[in-house]
């Protein structure tokens, strides 16, 4: 009896060691806290839930081109605004995603785009406010591999289409069709937009399948979007972005005559054009 009654002691100790480990590890391996302090410069993080919401698949078809959206959600009549979100996929290799600073009178309430996620993993949309504060909120996706995963384009023809962009506008729900421009109708009324750009996007962590060496990391890193000479949209972008960036939008026009883009890439590469509001092709 007490060799058995020791033997009990010692498997309850063993699965009490097992459970506080299975406890801490995770806090232990959690990246946020360091990219808090990396990314913020350790700035306090308040309860996004009212603010901001981000929404991705829990788990993804295609690792290489993820969509996610992200969602303002002041309520009417709150004096403050979002100024600039912050997109962190914690365990890609360089988490910060993208940074979406807002125009001050686009009122940009939306935005999609798509992403690569190399690992199960949380993420994170930070809000900051008007009133100089940042508000947090999460998500967790199951994807592995979409930082490593090959291009889906051979290399001259991602070559032929560096800096192409493409500038679409949608009708809302109750609004004419989207060929009416954003210029028509009264300035107030939201519009819906996307634009996208030819690009490789190298993450920096794809091989070359023929020489069997890593391809440099080649990216947007720079994206503004005016209506006339207001900013609407403004992204520092990363590794992250998939393939051929592809940011949608919503935004309220000020009767501007034209929309335009600026992107600039990691190699000093400049792309720029300009659509007139009634024009929605390419």
């Amino acid at each position: 009896m007490p060799g058995r009654r020791f033997h009990l002691l010692c498997i309850a100790s063993l699965l009490s060691v097992m459970l506080v480990d299975a406890r801490v590890a995770p806090a232990a391996n959690d990246p946020w806290p360091g990219l808090v302090q990396d990314i913020f410069n350790n700035r306090p993080m308040n309860d996004g839930a009212d603010v901001i919401a981000i929404e991705m698949p829990y788990r993804a078809e295609d690792a290489a081109i993820v969509p996610v959206t992200l969602r303002t959600k002041l309520p009417p009549g709150d004096s403050r605004r979002v100024v600039r979100i912050t997109l962190v996929i914690d365990q890609n290799p360089a988490p910060m995603a993208a940074k979406f600073e807002l125009g001050p009178d686009a009122n940009v309430t939306e935005i999609s785009t798509r992403v690569r996620v190399n690992n199960y993993t949380d993420v994170h949309a930070v809000a900051e406010l008007s009133d100089g504060k940042l508000y947090m909120t999460k998500t967790y996706v199951k994807a592995s591999g979409g930082c490593s995963a090959p291009a889906t384009k051979v290399a001259d023809e991602a070559k032929g289409r560096l800096g192409q962009m493409r500038y679409r506008q949608f009708a809302r729900a109750g609004e004419g069709p989207a060929s009416q421009g954003l210029g028509q109708g009264p300035a107030s009324a939201t519009r819906e937009a996307q634009i996208m750009i030819g690009h490789p996007s190298h993450s920096g962590l794809q091989m070359d399948q023929v020489t069997q060496l890593y391809i440099p990391a080649f990216f947007v890193d720079q994206l503004r979007l005016w209506q006339d000479d207001s900013l609407v949209l403004a992204m520092e972008g990363g590794i992250s972005i998939s393939e051929d960036p592809n940011i949608r939008f919503t935004y309220v026009s000020n009767g501007a005559k034209r929309f335009r883009a600026e992107a600039r890439d990691t190699e000093g590469h400049v792309f720029q054009k300009e659509w007139k509001v009634d024009d929605s092709g390419t």
